[in-house]
C-alpha cells in the first residue's frame, strides 16, 4: 500500500520529537530518506510529491529549506527543522 500524507507527517514528527529528546538544536531532513523510511520508493508508485508538501507544510517559524530543486518536489529536498531539547522539570 502506497504512505499517505498522514504516514509522512507521523514519521517526521516521530524524526523531530527524537531529535528534541536526544537535545539536538536542528535535524535535517531529506525526502528521499523520508520516503525511503516511511514506504520505500518504488518507482512506479511513489508519493515523493506528497512528501516534500508535508515536509513543507510542518516547516515553523525558524526552519528553513537547505537544498531545493526547481520543482521542489524530488528526492533531494532537504528542510532544517529547528527543534528544542525538552526541559527535565
Amino acid at each position: 500500500m502506497s504512505p499517505t500524507a498522514w504516514d509522512f507527517q507521523n514519521h517526521l514528527m516521530a524524526i523531530l520529537n527524537g531529535a528534541r529528546q536526544s537535545g539536538q538544536s536542528y535535524i535535517d531532513v531529506e525526502s528521499g530518506n523520508l520516503h525511503q523510511q516511511v514506504g520505500g520508493y518504488a518507482k512506479s508508485n511513489h508519493k515523493m510529491p506528497v512528501c516534500c508538501e508535508v515536509m513543507k507544510k510542518m516547516m515553523r517559524f525558524g526552519d528553513s529549506v537547505v537544498s531545493e530543486t526547481a520543482n521542489g518536489q524530488d528526492s533531494t529536498l532537504t528542510i532544517r527543522y529547528t527543534v528544542q531539547a525538552t526541559s527535565t522539570r
